[in-house]
This record gives structure tokens, C-alpha cells and sequence, in this order.
């Protein structure tokens, strides 16, 4: 069979002249070469023998999996031996490899037919079987790799320079062995060496801190021994289909991507899909980013095999417009003449992945990758109770002893908790939320969950009345932050003072701290003069003044203040106060003639008054806003409630119950209809001498019996009923006495086990005298339509008309 596909003259002379212009001569095809000078016998067995002396290494062992782990006794077939096509494979991919050993002596050997789980050497392209899922996560690369990359873990080769290593025998141990001598060293001298080891321990933990911090210096600079000598697998998507615009890398373990310019990809061997196999022959001094991905130029990319799928080159479009149709007609028969060889169907069976092991995708729901200084756990959704399904925890140190801060991923809370980071080193905690909190909640920051504690709040604004962004409190303070409010209020701070009464939990509501200042902040009304529109008003409550700035208009470079003297409505003697000029003092940058009467100093002053206390109400609103949080977190933490949709019906137990009712009607639906096609005239009729035409007497001993029959198995459903009622109900009132008899001795387990016994026995009582009184209405009712029935049988009709 022919490996590589022979080149017409016109293209080797085109090949050749390309290729001494670049000054590429070791990477032109192994056809070429042989075009170049012909080969006499002698050079011929020369080249045979020397192919022949090259030996490919094959790893007898794999790495991942062991004899033990698998039992190949239940693998197909195809898992424990070769077809004939396959074992023609591996012939032609060691004939292959010879020819690139000879060539490239200086390369590493290829990649080529490592052993399966069965010991069985496959080739590459076969282990990979293309199949379609019926997930449409797996449908884009980004996803698909995420699925990929959770399943896999990573493990360390243990020569990271070859893809497999051999494992070394372990020597089995002696069963007979000499004992050792006894021991007849001093005890003394045993105290005394163990005092100097733990001082050599202690100046060797001290010397350990040192080299840490040393290494932690120069750790940037240190020069990997082996970079560049590493060997690594990964997936590489080509550009052209599915409207893919670059070609570029995915990492499997990591579920990442890479441009093909990136500096981590040091360079190409090989690569493969389920149809051909490629040796990379370009120049990979510059690692992957002068590489061009073009399978088609067999300069650049040697094929194993030469098939109808072999990818073709890429060509401009004035080459492609000059090629003439005619040299593809006679060229057409000179291809079919080549013995092309396809890649043999893949040996594995296709893919399966249920429902429960694509939402599982760690094995077994969990894994732990441990990092440099991090360790990412992950597990399956609804694994954990609290609907934890990710942890990334970073550390101080190399040992992984000293924790930094803690990230932890959650899915399907009821809360919308969605991350909550955790930094060790401040005590600060952060908790997201995505849309859908009771209070909008977006982040929550805190350090303690005890209330009027320093923390931050953020809201989702759009979902909010109120158009709240944020909350900040302090032991003293709270601020808020407002946008999109019809009022134009922006911002509001509150200062508190110190309580007169000892503070307790729920002090907010019962113990309100008192409110000493309280400033808010309004955003421009463009209704409103810029000197009638309130840009900031204060009102110090002990102080019993207001102060009011407004807005500054465009072309002036300072705005006007008012500040309102808050008196009492009536002094020592119960007199009304009247408004006087001293209790308002302004400053206006144009002063209007309205401003400076009193009766509009006084109506604004009362409108603040009034505004004041509105103000006071939000701040103790807020106030009870933040307990309500507290509380709620703090209950959905303790209960780790989880979301569950109306479709998943295997978690949802409503739904669950409700399939189960809507089953259970459609099967006594059945049993009606199966009921309704016997012929309930048949067990009678079977008693009569075959043969006889049925008479009068006999039509009406058929009918009397079968209406004797159906009243009886009535009755006995009736007492059947009856019996399972009294049973219930004695079984209940054992259990109430045993209760009334051991009330005091207990357990609130016993008693909440007691309390869910009576509420179950008491449905299932409540039920069975439903069904009881139910049989009642309705077995007369059955009586006279079975009656009816055997009066219309085409049977029985012309005998029983008479009685009619």
C-alpha cells in the first residue's frame, strides 16, 4: 500500500522550487524525495535494512487504568482484538513511523498505536467515535469542554517527557526472613538524641520558613529545566465550518481557550481526528505561532493516509480560477487507479450519557483539583444540601495550611444566593445574589451578622419601589443611595445616637436608636428654577435647625442657602408662637420679593417639619429592613432550602404527586372500561346445559342471580371498608393512649414522631370514611343500572319484556 501519495511532475517541480526558495529541503513530502535522484537496488536494500534495525518502542502498560480496575471480560469484542483492516493499519502506521524515524532521526517517536485497557494496541484515530447527544449543552465548544473538563482529572505522567512510561516490577517480599537483632541501645542515650533531634527539627522548621521565603522571591525567575520538553495532548478547532472565523486551542482540563499565537503552545508533533493522522513539518522555533493550519499542503503536514477525506489545499482565487476543468477530467482516472486505504470504523462503543450521570459529571458528584497555593472543589447540583456546587480556596503558603480567602459557587437556592467570598485575612464576607431576592438584594458585605454591625448592601434598583442601589451602616450611620426616584432623592445619611437602653437583638423595633442628623441629597429637577430645587437639605434634630442649599444655576458660581430655626408650636405658657423674621435666615443670589414674607417662610417651615418626619419613619423603615435580611439569611442558612423546577420530576414532590394522582385515575379509568366490555352474564350462562336454547325460567334464575351475586360482593366491599376503618381507628386510639401514658418521659423527637403519626392516621381515616359513604350513594344507584343492563341484554329481553 502506498503511505503517501505521489506527486505529478508539473506539482514536484513547483514543490521543489518553493521549497528551495523558502530553504526548506527536510520538510518536503517523502515522495519528493525520491523524484529527486532515482534509486538504484543497492540503495534500496540499504534503505530496507536500516528501516529495518529502527525499533518503535510500544508502552506495554497504560497509565490511567490497571487489570484490576476493569473487567475486560464484560467489553465487547472490539476491545480485546484487532480486524483484519486494523491489524493492516498498524502495519502501515509502523511503516509510516520507520520512514519518519529514518528522515527525522531527531524527533521524539509518534504517537501512533499505545495499548487499550485490553492490552491491545489501537490506533489513534479509532479510539475517537463521533457521536451526537441529545443535550444541548454539548452542541457549542464552550460548554462541551466545560462537560469534558469536570469529568477528566488531571494526573501527572511520571515521565513527563513520554506520553506512557512501563510501570516497574515490584519484588514480591520473602515470606521467611531473619529476625533482627535485639535492641541494646541505652535509653538514656535514646532521651538525649531525641532532645537534639527536636532542636535539629527547629532549626530545620525555622531554615524551611526561610527557604519559603526565599522561593517566594525568586520564584519568578526561577528556569524550568524541562520547558519545552513537556509532553501535552489538546484540541485544536479549525477554521472554515460552522462558521468558525479562526482556528484556535481548548485546553481539556481546563476548559479553556487559546489563540493559536499563545505562548504557551511550545510547538506541534501530530495530530489526528477519526479519519487521517498529520506530522506537523513546519519549524516550531517561534512555537505555534507562525504555524499555518492548512492539512491540505503536504509540505507543510505529512499524511498517513491517503483517502476520499483527506483535507485539501487551500488555494487563492486566482489559483483556483486558472486551474483548467479539463486536466480534472484526465486526472480523474489516474486517482481512481491510487490504492487509497480509509480509516477502519472505530473499535469503542458509542457514547451514553443518562440524564443523571450528564447532571452528576463529576465522578461520582464530586472533584478536588489541587492547584499552587489553591485547591477548586466541585460537586453536582442538589449533591449538597445547601446547593454548594463549587469552592475555590487559596492559600498563604506552599503546604496549603494557611488560608487566604475562600470563593464558594451555590445553584438553586431559594435566597438567589449565587457566591460568597470569604477573606480569613480581613474577616470580611461578601454574599451575591442574582435577580429574584424577596428584597432585591444584589451583594451583602459584613463582617459580622449581628445587626447595626459595619456592613454594605446593594439592590437591584429596577426591582425595588423605593429605587434603593445601596446601604451603608456603621455602629453610628447608615447611608443609602437612591436612583430613578420620582422625587429626585439620591442620597440620604442618617447619624444615630446612643440608646438609652441596653441594646438587644430586635432593639430596631422595639428600641429604635434616635436619630440625630439626617442629610439627603436631591438630583436636578429640570421643572423646577434651579433656585427653587432643593440640592441638599439637613435636619439636625437636637438642634432643632433645618438647612436647606439649592441647586446653582448654569450661569452663576454659587447657589442659595436657607436655614429654618425649629421652635416649639407653643412656649412655657401654652401661647402659640407666631413666625418671626430671626427663626429663617437666607441667603438668596436673587432675591425675590415671595421669599421674604413670613407667611411663606412659615409654610415652608411646616412643609419641613412634615418632611422631617417622613424622613425619620424611612430611616427606621431601613432600620427594619436590615433585621429582616439578617433574619432571613440567617433562617435560609440554618434550612439550606433549595429550588426546584416543576419539570424535574424525579426531586419535585408536588409533581410527583400529582403524576402519581393523574395515574391512578387514568388506571381506575382503565378498570371502569375493562369493567364495562365483560360480559357479566357469562360465569351464570356457563352453568346451563350447552347446547339448549335458554327459556323463560331460566333467563329469570340467569337474572336473580347475577343481581344476588352483584349485591353481595357490594356488601363485602362495604364491609371491607368497614373493617379497614374500625382498624385505623383502634390502631389510633392505642397510640393516643400510649401518649396520654408516657407524655412526660418524652423526647421532642417522640413527640414530633407522634404528632406526624396522628396527622397521617387521621387522613388516612378521613379518607377510608369518604370512600365508605361514597359506596353507599352509590351502590343503590349501581344496583338499578346493572338491573336496567340485564333488562336491555339482547339475551334476556325477549323474556323478561313481560315483567317490564
Amino acid at each position: 500500500m502506498e503511505v503517501l501519495k505521489e506527486k505529478v511532475e508539473e506539482e514536484a517541480a513547483t514543490e521543489r522550487a518553493e521549497a528551495a526558495e523558502r530553504g526548506e529541503k527536510l520538510l518536503r513530502p517523502l515522495d519528493a524525495r525520491r523524484e529527486e535522484a532515482p534509486m538504484t537496488q543497492e540503495m534500496l536494500r540499504d534503505l530496507e535494512k536500516k528501516l529495518s534495525e529502527i525499533e518503535i518502542v510500544v508502552p506495554e502498560q497504560p497509565l490511567t487504568f490497571t487489570k484490576d480496575s476493569i473487567d475486560i471480560s464484560k467489553l465487547p469484542l472490539s476491545y480485546q482484538s484487532n480486524t483484519l483492516k486494523e491489524e493492516h493499519l498498524l502495519q502501515v502506521a509502523d511503516n509510516f513511523s520507520r520512514q519518519y524515524s529514518h528522515l527525522c532521526p531527531d524527533r521524539v517517536p509518534l504517537f501512533l498505536h499505545p495499548l487499550n485497557e485490553c492490552e491491545v494496541p489501537k490506533f489513534v484515530s479509532t479510539t475517537i467515535r463521533p457521536t451526537l447527544m441529545p443535550y444541548p449543552e454539548l452542541y457549542n465548544w464552550d460548554s462541551c469542554a466545560q462537560f469534558v473538563s469536570d469529568f477528566l482529572s488531571m494526573v501527572p505522567l511520571p515521565d513527563p517527557l513520554k506520553p506512557m512510561v512501563q510501570e516497574e516490577e515490584k519484588v514480591p517480599s520473602k515470606k521467611y526472613a531473619i529476625k533482627p537483632p535485639r535492641d541494646l541501645s541505652s535509653r538514656f542515650e535514646q532521651e538525649q538524641e531525641m532532645k537534639k533531634q527536636e532542636e535539629m527539627k527547629g532549626q530545620e522548621e525555622k531554615q524551611r520558613r526561610e527557604e519559603e521565603a526565599r522561593l517566594l522571591e525568586v520564584e519568578k525567575a526561577n528556569i524550568d529545566p524541562l520547558h519545552g520538553l513537556r509532553v501535552h495532548s489538546w484540541v485544536v478547532v479549525l477554521s472554515g465550518k460552522r462558521e468558525v472565523p479562526e482556528s484556535f486551542f481548548i485546553d481539556p482540563f481546563t476548559a479553556r481557550s487559546y489563540s493559536t499565537q499563545d505562548d504557551h503552545f511550545l510547538g506541534i508533533e501530530s495530530l489526528w481526528n477519526h479519519k487521517n493522522y498529520w506530522i506537523n513539518m513546519q519549524d516550531c522555533w517561534n512555537g505555534c505561532k507562525d504555524l499555518i493550519f492548512d492539512l491540505g499542503d503536504p509540505v507543510r503536514w505529512e499524511y498517513l493516509l491517503l483517502g476520499t477525506d483527506k483535507s485539501h489545499l487551500s488555494l487563492t482565487e486566482e489559483e483556483d480560477d486558472g486551474m483548467n476543468d479539463n486536466d480534472d477530467v484526465e486526472n480523474l482516472g489516474k486517482e481512481d487507479e491510487d490504492k487509497s486505504f480509509d480509516m477502519p470504523p472505530s473499535w469503542v462503543e458509542q457514547i451514553e450519557i443518562s440524564p443523571e450521570a450528564f447532571e452528576t459529571r463529576c465522578p461520582s458528584g464530586k472533584k478536588v483539583i489541587q492547584y499552587k497555593r489553591a485547591k477548586l472543589e466541585k460537586w453536582a447540583p442538589y449533591l449538597n444540601n445547601n446547593g454548594l456546587v463549587c469552592r475555590l480556596t487559596t492559600y498563604e503558603d506552599l503546604e496549603c495550611t494557611k488560608t487566604l480567602e475562600i470563593k464558594e459557587w451555590y445553584q438553586n437556592r431559594e435566597d438567589m444566593l449565587e457566591l460568597k467570598h470569604i477573606n480569613k485575612s480581613t474577616g470580611l464576607n461578601i454574599d451575591y445574589f442574582k435577580p429574584g431576592h424577596p428584597q432585591a438584594l444584589r451583594a451583602h458585605s459584613y463582617v459580622s451578622m449581628q445587626p447595626e454591625m459595619d456592613r454594605v448592601m446593594e439592590f437591584y434598583e429596577t426591582a425595588r419601589v423605593d429605587g434603593l442601589v445601596k446601604r451603608e451602616e456603621t455602629p453610628s450611620s447608615m447611608t443609602e443611595h437612591y436612583r430613578g426616584r420620582s422625587d429626585f432623592l439620591s442620597y440620604r445619611h442618617v447619624d444615630f445616637g446612643p440608646r438609652v437602653k441596653k441594646l438587644a437583638l430586635n432593639s430596631a423595633e422595639s428600641n429604635p436608636r434616635p436619630v440625630v442628623k439626617i442629610t439627603e441629597r436631591f438630583s436636578r429637577n429640570p421643572e423646577k428654577p434651579a433656585d427653587e430645587d432643593v440640592a441638599e437639605r439637613t435636619f439636625l434634630i437636637q438642634e432643632e435647625r433645618i438647612q436647606l442649599r439649592y441647586h446653582c444655576r448654569d450661569d452663576h458660581i454659587t447657589a442659595s442657602k436657607r436655614e429654618f430655626l425649629r421652635r416649639t408650636e407653643v412656649d412655657s405658657k401654652g401661647n402659640k408662637i407666631i413666625m418671626t423674621p430671626d427663626m429663617c435666615i437666607s441667603f438668596e443670589v436673587e432675591p425675590m420679593e415671595h421669599t421674604k414674607k413670613l407667611l411663606y417662610q412659615y409654610e415652608a417651615m411646616m412643609k419641613l417639619r412634615n418632611e422631617e418626619k417622613l424622613s425619620r419613619h424611612q430611616a427606621w423603615e431601613s432600620e427594619l429592613e436590615v433585621l429582616e435580611i439578617l433574619k432571613l439569611q440567617e433562617e435560609e442558612d440554618d434550612a439550606h432550602t433549595l429550588a426546584i423546577s416543576i419539570y424535574d420530576t424525579k426531586r419535585n414532590e408536588k409533581s410527583k404527586e400529582y403524576r402519581e394522582a393523574m395515574e391512578r385515575v387514568m388506571h381506575e379509568e382503565h378498570l371502569r372500561q375493562v369493567e364495562a366490555q365483560l360480559d357479566y352474564l357469562a360465569p351464570f350462562l356457563a352453568q346451563l346445559p350447552p347446547g339448549n336454547k335458554l327459556t323463560r325460567w331460566q333467563a329469570m334464575c340467569v337474572k336473580e342471580e347475577c343481581l344476588s351475586d352483584f349485591k353481595q360482593r357490594l356488601i363485602d366491599k362495604a364491609n371491607l371498608i368497614q373493617a379497614r376503618f374500625e382498624k385505623e381507628t383502634q390502631e389510633l386510639q392505642k397510640k393516643q393512649q400510649w401518649y396520654q401514658e408516657n407524655q412526660v418521659t418524652l423526647t421532642a423527637e417522640d413527640e414530633d414522631w407522634y404528632l406526624s403519626y396522628c396527622s397521617q392516621a387521621m387522613f388516612r381515616i378521613r379518607i377510608l370514611e369518604q370512600r365508605l359513604n361514597r359506596h353507599k350513594e352509590q351502590a343503590p344507584l349501581k344496583y338499578l343500572a346493572l338491573e336496567e343492563k340485564l333488562h336491555k341484554d339482547p339475551r334476556l329481553v325477549e323474556f323478561l319484556k313481560v315483567f317490564v
